[in-house]
């Protein structure tokens, strides 16, 4: 029986990074989606596969690569994210700053699970990480464009799960918390490990049925 393949997005640094090394680690065959693949250091059992979730050609090459390597898909991460507003305020947010950060932070996880849920059979897992800033129940005021891309993938994440539930595939939301990382800076009070924990949740822990909800360390937030 072969091992279930697991595809990562931005996967070159970070918390997309250590989910893929851990899933790795799990028995899965790991494919680490990202958009300089010279740039990614290798990782035992993971294969860097190029993609930019910006782009819908890259998405649609990347689906082709798999579809006729691998013929299935068992688990996709939607990681890759951007931050490019941390010292903007909301009134004088740029709408090409807000576009640039939608097509990769919230239109590029749709994109990718549009294009490679047509390769997943039940018991497929869709993983969206997300933010706390996305809450529309704790409205936040920092990094307004970060924040409502955030928002946007929580409401993709909700409609995928409806769409996809017939089929016996999980869609779900996780905030794994401000992390130190590159985006989160030395001074998160999360580490790398419980950020990656919290990725990992519905992907290796939760019961295949539990789909669209916000989670956040195996419990449920509101959105």
């Amino acid at each position: 029986m072969s091992a279930p393949l697991a595809l990562v997005t931005g996967s070159s640094r970070g918390l997309g990074r250590e989910v893929a090394r851990r899933l790795a680690e799990e028995g899965f065959e790991v494919l680490a989606g990202v958009r300089t693949p010279a740039a990614m250091k290798p990782l035992p059992g993971v294969e860097v596969l190029p993609l930019d979730v910006s782009d819908p050609a890259s998405i649609a090459s990347a689906a082709a690569f798999v579809k006729a390597q691998y013929g299935h898909l068992d688990v996709l991460v939607n990681n890759a994210g951007i931050l490019l507003d941390q010292t903007t305020g909301l009134l004088d947010l740029t709408a090409d700053l807000l576009r640039q950060t939608l097509e990769t932070n919230a239109i590029g996880p749709l994109l990718m699970a549009q294009a490679f849920a047509p390769l997943m059979g039940k018991g497929g897992r869709i993983v969206n990480v997300s933010s706390a800033g996305g809450q529309l129940s704790r409205p936040s005021t920092w990094s307004p464009a970060y924040c409502i891309s955030k928002t946007t993938l929580n409401a993709i994440t909700v409609q995928l799960a409806v769409a996809l539930k017939p089929r016996g595939i999980a869609v779900n939301a996780v905030c794994p918390g401000w992390v130190r990382t590159d985006m989160g800076g030395p001074g998160a009070p999360r580490s790398l490990q419980q950020g990656a924990d919290s990725i990992l949740w519905p992907v290796l822990k939760a019961d295949p049925t539990i789909t669209g909800g916000l989670w956040q360390d195996g419990k449920r937030i509101d959105w």
